[in-house]
């Protein structure tokens, strides 16, 4: 699996050189130009000044939402009354557009680190809730009555019952969240920050240098691949333990 991965990567560069070679045009540079500017701003600092800009939003922003989307998601999983309150409410933000979102808070919060957090917080938010309400509504009942019959604690049923039972849901907002968070992030960046990854592509779409947005565009990806193979693939194969477990049964 890995060498045909790696096949693939290269098969892609071969194909962006090619095509960069053909178009013969500044609007398309070649891998080799933006590699030289990715270790240019490498050695300068700046490029790992900016992605930890980005990365710290990155995950205080996704921190804070999927805090906020636990227990809201859990709130209404358990209690139908509460579900009907305020799911409305959950559907509402979740179908509101980012751009909308990330604009508001900038126009009531001003140019703040606080606003850029609070807009992807309250885009992403929503969908984590989803997955939390749905993983807690899918209980099993005997679990419960197993928790009732051996007197419980409610530390020993949240370790030894729920969570078990909404892994795979949280794996799956934890993926699908973390990828869209990024994305939001770049957006948030370019509208109203003074720095990160997202700051420097709108800097440079100013003064229409491509081998530098493709570069730190370039950059991001790179890390956020090395933290999809090093954190979130290991916790998928945890998460999914079971199933091998009960093939093997």
């Amino acid at each position: 699996m890995r060498f045909t991965t790696t096949i693939s990567l290269v098969l892609l560069v071969i194909t962006w050189l090619v095509a960069s070679h053909f178009a013969q045009s500044d609007a398309f540079p070649g891998p080799a130009a933006v590699g030289e500017k990715m270790i240019q701003e490498g050695l300068s600092g700046e490029l790992w000044t900016h992605l930890g800009a980005t990365f710290a939003r990155v995950f205080v922003a996704f921190g804070c939402a999927w805090a906020c989307g636990l227990v809201v998601g859990a709130l209404l999983g358990r209690s139908e009354a509460l579900d009907q309150w305020f799911w409305p409410w959950v559907n509402t933000f979740l179908n509101m557009p980012a751009l909308v979102v990330i604009v508001i808070c900038y126009l009531g919060l001003g140019m703040t680190e606080l606003a850029a957090i609070l807009a992807v917080v309250v885009n992403k938010a929503p969908l984590i809730v989803v997955n939390v309400r749905d993983g807690v509504r899918q209980f099993e009942s005997r679990y419960e009555e197993f928790a009732s019959i051996y007197r419980l604690s409610w530390i020993q049923k949240v370790r030894l019952i729920w969570i078990p039972q909404l892994e795979p849901f949280l794996f799956t907002a934890l993926r699908t969240g973390l990828s869209l968070t990024w994305k939001i992030i770049l957006v948030v960046e370019l509208l109203g920050r003074s720095s990160g990854v997202g700051f420097q592509i709108h800097l440079y779409f100013q003064l229409f240098e491509v081998d530098m947005i493709l570069a730190y565009a370039l950059s991001f990806m790179i890390a956020m691949q090395l933290i999809e193979w090093t954190m979130v693939r290991p916790l998928e194969r945890h998460v999914q333990r079971w199933r091998k477990d009960g093939q093997l049964a």
